[in-house]
């Protein structure tokens, strides 16, 4: 990674403007041309250097639902298990972690009961209990990594 591609991670960091050529705003502030930046950001995700680049949206806000869910895999299946949960669209994106509950994922729903069905599909599929953990306060932290 050059320092190009530095510059340019640690400003997308700090948010993308909206307005009619947000992608000429950005290019103009690094020093940048428009199609230079557009093709740097391609490179940086098809490379794995950035895992996604695209808007959040609040879930909640648009009628829909997240939830954090848990659940208890044996090693011979985990890989297997994964594959099923992540089949279904609703998994937004899937952790395994050094625990008992050893798979979290997030669930984004367009209803908030569309959360249960999918829960319980995913039990169906996979013949284990999921652990559903929605969020009860929600708290902003601006996390930001100098590169």
């Amino acid at each position: 990674m050059d320092l190009t591609d530095r510059n340019i991670i640690n400003r997308l960091q700090k948010g993308f403007p909206i307005c009619d050529q947000p992608y000429l705003a950005v290019a103009d502030e690094l020093g940048l041309e428009e199609l230079d930046l557009m093709q740097r950001i391609e490179a940086l995700l098809e490379n794995k250097t950035l895992s996604r680049f695209g808007p959040m949206y609040h879930a909640e806000r648009m009628g829909g639902s997240l939830s954090l869910v848990a659940m208890s895999i044996a090693d011979d299946r985990f890989d297997e298990v994964t594959a099923i949960v992540n089949e279904f669209p609703q998994v937004a994106h899937n952790y395994k972690r050094e625990n008992a509950l050893n798979m979290w994922f997030v669930l984004a729903t367009e209803s908030p009961g569309e959360i249960a069905t999918t829960l319980q599909a995913i039990e169906e599929k996979t013949g284990l209990k999921t652990y559903n953990m929605p969020k009860e306060e929600e708290f902003y932290v601006g996390l930001y990594f100098q590169v």
